[in-house]
């Protein structure tokens, strides 16, 4: 029953957190993040990151990101995709070199300078949705901007990834058109999916007599999306929020959204948080401080000045720019697996793997009051010249 206790504890902390963190002016989701550091291995070794956390963290962040696609507006998300894609692109390639020259200048091979840019293209907005709600501006236009670019972000650096893969690592039976023509079948299949059949889907069962019907197919839906985006080489979390857009679309949105958030946010979110900080160690770290420092601030830099010139290209002014660039500096969970992919593919050295994961939990935790900082100074303006 040990799980039973760390849940427990879990969600005790970071609603004490999260409201510390609220009080100090930060966003809540900072003080959570943080208690995973806490009881982690990184500090007190209170909690194990163990089957239990990654099950509990996956339905999170699966939910989060369901959550996002039922809030967004459908019609903004259409306005703002030459911008999505040219932040995914800034986003992209920025990172991409300072990524692979920080890992030159401290001596790694060529090839795993390469794997390193690849790893810090990367970008997940779980986290920022979180302050984009609690700041609502989840429909803005840079909100939306930030969540389209994720999804081209998403399909780029999976690609970078396996053309990386193919040429470098152990992965050489791996076939680039099997891995472009997946993502095409992905989408094509989920439009389709969301026009025709999930509105049916909805409608038809959410006359059976039992109880919550709605949300309970509304939850099969998303779970589908999930499972099938993951099997098509996708970030399960694109799958789930493209489900909340295909139900968003329907007239039981509302009804869902009341039901789905109280499920996601008492219990299965918060894990997601915890589960971040909780891959935090800083066992055997001493001698790689200084690579830690240049690659966190690299990161972080790249990405955020990347995205900016993207959203600055097509008209946003600077400070809602830099608002839409602080959205995607977090890797979060993204840029683990991509690590830990490159762990086994042997395009990362062993001994470098914990500093890196370190660099991209830092980029996680710094998103979030950078984020809170450009958008209350775009506050205001709307984000065109």
């Amino acid at each position: 029953m040990e799980f039973i206790y760390y849940l427990a504890l879990i969600l005790f902390l970071t609603k004490i957190f999260g409201h510390v963190f609220t009080l100090l002016g930060q966003p809540s989701v900072l003080g959570k993040l943080l208690t995973g550091i806490l009881v982690g291995p990184a500090v007190l070794g209170w909690i194990d990151n163990n089957e239990f956390i990654h099950y509990f963290s996956e339905i999170g962040v699966i939910l989060l990101m369901f959550i996002a696609g039922l809030e967004t507006d459908l019609d903004q998300l259409r306005r703002t995709w030459k911008s999505a894609v040219a932040v995914a692109l800034g986003g992209i390639i920025l990172p991409f070199i300072g990524g692979y020259f920080a890992a030159v200048a401290f001596g790694l091979h060529h090839n795993y300078a390469l794997f390193m840019g690849v790893v810090f293209s990367a970008t997940s907005v779980s986290i920022s949705v979180q302050v984009l709600k609690d700041l609502n501006r989840l429909n803005s236009r840079e909100g939306t901007t930030i969540l389209g670019a994720a999804v081209v972000d998403d399909v780029l650096v999976v690609i970078l990834l396996a053309i990386m893969m193919s040429f470098l690592g152990n992965g050489n039976d791996i076939s680039l058109t099997l891995i472009i023509s997946k993502k095409l079948i992905f989408f094509i299949v989920v439009a389709l999916a969301g026009w025709l059949i999930v509105p049916r889907f909805m409608k038809l069962f959410g006359r059976i007599s039992v109880t919550e019907p709605v949300v309970t197919m509304a939850l099969v839906v998303c779970f589908t999306f999930a499972y099938f985006a993951d099997l098509m080489g996708m970030a399960a979390i694109i799958g789930s929020f493209a489900a909340g857009l295909a139900v968003s679309q329907t007239s039981l949105k509302h009804a869902i959204e009341t039901k789905i958030e109280p499920i996601a946010y008492s219990i299965f979110v918060p894990v997601f948080f915890v589960s971040i900080g909780l891959n935090v160690s800083f066992k055997g770290i001493a001698s790689q401080i200084g690579f830690i420092v240049v690659l966190t601030i690299a990161a972080i830099f790249t990405k955020l000045l990347g995205g900016a010139f993207g959203a600055r290209l097509t008209g946003m002014n600077t400070r809602s720019a830099l608002a839409v660039g602080s959205g995607m500096i977090s890797r979060g969970e993204v840029a683990l697996i991509i690590a830990a992919a490159g762990l086994q593919a042997k395009l990362l050295p062993d001994e470098y793997f914990t500093s890196v994961v370190i660099s991209i939990i830092l980029t996680t935790i710094i998103a979030p009051p950078l984020l809170k900082v450009f958008f209350k100074r775009s506050e205001g303006e709307n984000g065109f010249q």
